[in-house]
């Protein structure tokens, strides 16, 4: 059964851990590979271990974003950072699609049936709801960071007013995360597995791949 607070006590525990020295493994950069190896992934795990393989992607992409706001970054860095940023932005969005469709599965065969036609459809899956609290809590442990920061009460005061704002803002989701799977769940609501259509990453529809592979 899924559990909001439990996905939000993974998220922070995680996001902890990877701060620590030691406590950072393979990046989700380098873990991508072909999609045969998040297929195999899938298979392999449960939702906990999507959760926090999706919560990775974020927390690699939120510290390569940074890094390509460094005002001393070469061209030759920032086009490394750029290209990062597309294989982690494609992992982020596929693992999202994989937390859906093992949640639909689950709802399925609770449910012994198909959800019911009539139910007003969730535009917002459970996946992008998980990825947003991902999210929030990548700005909430950074706003406590620079809470702590010496650089003056100004500084603090701002984050400290940015930080109840965000556990609000957390606090909702999870609620709103936690209603919508009991609807699902009772048949008064239902949702659909959404694709993301990315196009950037596939040779055969990006014009600037494609057009460089046919003048080869």
């Amino acid at each position: 059964m899924m559990d909001a607070a439990h996905i939000v006590r993974l998220q922070e525990e995680a996001t902890q851990a990877w701060h620590e020295p030691a406590g950072v493994p393979a990046a989700a950069s380098e873990l991508d590979g072909v999609k045969q190896g998040l297929d195999d992934l899938v298979l392999e795990q449960g939702l906990d271990d999507l959760v926090l393989e999706q919560h990775r992607a974020n927390f690699d992409l939120w510290h390569e974003e940074d890094q390509a706001r460094d005002p001393q970054a070469t061209p030759e860095k920032i086009v490394r950072i750029k290209r990062a940023i597309d294989r982690l932005n494609q992992r982020r969005n596929d693992l999202m699609e994989h937390i859906d469709g093992m949640l639909l599965d689950w709802m399925l065969r609770a449910r012994a049936g198909e959800q019911r036609a009539e139910a007003p459809l969730h535009s917002e899956t459970p996946g992008m709801m998980i990825d947003r609290l991902s999210i929030l809590e990548l700005k909430r442990f950074h706003t406590e960071e620079e809470i702590g920061r010496a650089a003056g009460d100004e500084h603090v005061q701002r984050n400290q007013q940015r930080l109840a704002v965000l556990k609000e803002q957390r606090e909702d989701l999870r609620n709103a995360l936690d209603a919508l799977w009991a609807e699902v769940m009772s048949g008064r609501r239902r949702f659909k597995l959404y694709r993301q259509m990315k196009m950037y990453n596939d040779p055969a529809l990006n014009p600037v791949l494609y057009r460089a592979r046919a003048e080869k």
